[in-house]
């Protein structure tokens, strides 16, 4: 494994490519939609929440300029949540990775995780691998497949950031 450079986590950004990857796995809607049955209203990029920080309502609407607008905002909080929670300094791959599950489950629920105890612990590669903890949806394996076609997408987005959490990924 090729050893890359790792930077103070207030010190980096979302990539492009990961910002592109992110906005392509969460899929764009015009209209507010649920996007799987007992999931909450997501609109534009995957957001839940308005500009107001209200949360997302069946029949709210967006424009694809707007709701990159809002993605982008929302990338710029997790960042943020990010970066109060993990102490330990991170490779591009790695912070990408970790913002785009973060954007996917939460902040909360990420910055609460096993994951990030690891990662703070020092444990890159146990942290990196956790990200595949994370294939469960309304209790379901999304790795079996069986599931496939309920969730399998979420399982092929955690494969693709594990990949990148471990350098193999853009």
């Amino acid at each position: 494994m090729i050893s890359r450079p790792r930077s103070a986590v207030a010190a980096l950004a979302l990539s492009g490519a990961a910002l592109v990857g992110l906005v392509i796995n969460e899929g764009y809607s015009d209209k507010a939609i649920i996007p799987v049955p007992g999931d909450v209203p997501t609109l534009g990029f995957g957001s839940t929440t308005r500009d107001d920080g209200s949360p997302v309502r069946l029949g709210d609407q967006t424009t694809p300029p707007k709701a990159l607008g809002k993605a982008l905002r929302d990338v710029q909080a997790y960042e943020g949540k990010l970066r109060q929670c993990v102490t330990v300094a991170l490779t591009q791959g790695e912070y990408d990775a970790y913002v785009d599950l973060a954007y996917n489950v939460g902040p909360r629920a990420f910055c609460g995780s096993s994951l990030v105890r690891r990662l703070n612990a020092g444990d890159y590669d146990g942290a990196c691998a956790e990200i595949l903890r994370w294939r469960f949806y309304q209790g379901k394996d999304c790795s079996l497949p069986e599931n496939k076609r309920l969730c399998g997408g979420l399982w092929i987005r955690r494969q693709a950031e594990n990949a990148r959490c471990a350098g193999a990924g853009p």
